[in-house]
């Protein structure tokens, strides 16, 4: 058992978390009481320490043999995974406490048994696929978005209980709920292969394609209304605005899915992702400066 191996190393994919962060920097957007300390570590906890642990997690439950996300050519999983992975938390939960607030450190906490709930094989959420499609959609999204809130503010559990943050933390899980079928949708024959029942197998190739069509054409509607009722109609044309290369890339992409299937590669959803995040991260690194009033200041 190696802890420190390559190969263990490879397997959390720090790099991932940037995919994630839009989830975070969107409950920043809102936050009134953020802090230079708090906003450091909260951030440092999240995408350095807990996302990395519950991709190794996953990692070293499903064994993959071919691409992973952020990874096209995986390397074989050892035990020194397993242990580095739950080291990762262990370290997050303890420095969410010390740093944070102990709601902060309880949440870490139950956000990494969850996630080890989708790839343990004593439960493997992953086998079920609409289940498996909320409970990700619900903690990646609403979940996570009341995380980071707390993270962020140093708030306790009754300042998560008002519409300014329970509506912003609905429309993070329904865009996860829209984009995630997405991260699946090339793993096809590796699901299939170790008996597990995503919904994008379910639904096959091109039905994952139209159904993230309609989900994502959904969420963006809800992400437009919702800037339109609580700030200006502007902050929802800029949304769909920095959205528009992502709907471009996916619909090219969805022709070319209607002709050969086998466009539906890693390559190519690795390409949307990255779009996707940087764009949505561009988005709310820039509401976040506008709602915040920072930007002017410069």
């Amino acid at each position: 058992m190696n802890m420190f191996s390559r190969s263990a190393w490879v397997h959390l994919r720090i790099s991932f978390s940037f995919f994630l962060m839009p989830v975070y920097l969107f409950a920043l957007g809102v936050s009134p009481n953020f802090g230079e300390s708090r906003l450091l570590w909260s951030f440092i906890i999240i995408h350095l320490l807990l996302y990395p642990a519950s991709n190794g997690f996953n990692s070293y439950f499903d064994k993959d043999e071919k691409s992973i996300g952020g990874l096209k050519n995986p390397p074989p999983v050892d035990e020194g995974l397993y242990y580095l992975s739950l080291l990762f938390d262990a370290i997050a939960i303890v420095l969410g406490f010390i740093k944070i607030n102990a709601l902060f450190a309880i949440m870490l906490l139950i956000y990494g048994l969850v996630s080890k709930a989708y790839s343990h094989p004593a439960i493997r959420l992953k086998k079920f696929p609409i289940i498996g499609w909320i409970t990700v959609g619900l903690f990646q999204g609403f979940f996570t978005f009341l995380m980071c809130y707390v993270g962020i503010n140093g708030f306790e559990i009754e300042n998560l209980l008002n519409t300014h943050v329970i509506i912003p933390a609905l429309l993070s899980t329904i865009i996860l709920l829209g984009t995630y079928p997405m991260t699946q949708v090339y793993q096809h024959e590796e699901d299939a292969r170790r008996g597990d029942r995503t919904l994008s197998l379910m639904l096959g190739i091109r039905g994952t394609f139209t159904f993230v069509l309609i989900i994502f054409t959904l969420a963006a509607a809800c992400y437009v209304w919702y800037f339109y009722s609580n700030f200006e109609i502007r902050y929802g044309i800029i949304f769909l605005a920095s959205l528009a290369p992502v709907v471009i890339f996916f619909l090219v992409w969805f022709i070319f899915i209607l002709k050969d299937p086998m466009k539906a590669n890693f390559t190519n959803t690795m390409w949307l992702n990255f779009l996707s995040a940087l764009c949505l991260n561009g988005f709310f690194i820039w509401f976040f400066l506008e709602n915040s009033h920072i930007a002017q200041l410069f």
